[in-house]
């Protein structure tokens, strides 16, 4: 099956795991997740930015593991996904993950909520789930939801 297009911008303010997302497995992991061509820039942050960008943007004061900010849906995915590396490093040590299976985790996600995805009540939420599953899958990664 063939994946949609995809532009990526990936930058790295922090760039600490920069060997562990190489541009062509950003960009692999982001088209699994797109049902549509997409303009996605990836901006791999640290805790500091991340947190400024959660308060500001989403009225909470801590860094979170990854911020979606979506422009459209259609026909072309515009969205930036902002990743936060020492919450990522953080999650991924606390809950006993491979770090790399943990990001792209974190991109599937944020690519998914980039087309209006959500998790806000049970209904959505499972659904999300399901289908980052199902990608996680295809991916060769672990069941992300099975592992916690």
């Amino acid at each position: 099956m063939s994946r949609p297009d995809l532009s990526l911008s990936l930058q790295f303010a922090d760039a600490r795991h920069r060997a562990e997302l190489p541009r062509h497995k950003v960009q692999r992991w982001i088209r699994a997740a797109l049902e549509l061509p997409g303009e996605i820039a990836v901006r791999i942050v640290d805790a500091e930015e991340g947190r400024q960008l959660n308060r500001e943007f989403r009225g909470k004061d801590y860094a979170t593991n990854v911020l979606t900010f979506d422009y459209s849906h259609e026909p072309v995915v515009g969205a930036d996904l902002v990743i936060c590396a020492e919450v990522v490093e953080r999650e991924a040590r606390e809950m006993g993950l491979d770090l790399v299976a943990h990001y792209a985790h974190m991109l599937v996600h944020g690519t998914l909520h980039a087309q209006g995805y959500d998790h806000e009540d049970d209904d959505e939420a499972e659904c999300m789930e399901a289908r980052e599953t199902e990608i996680m899958l295809a991916l060769g990664f672990a069941d992300p939801y099975q592992a916690r």
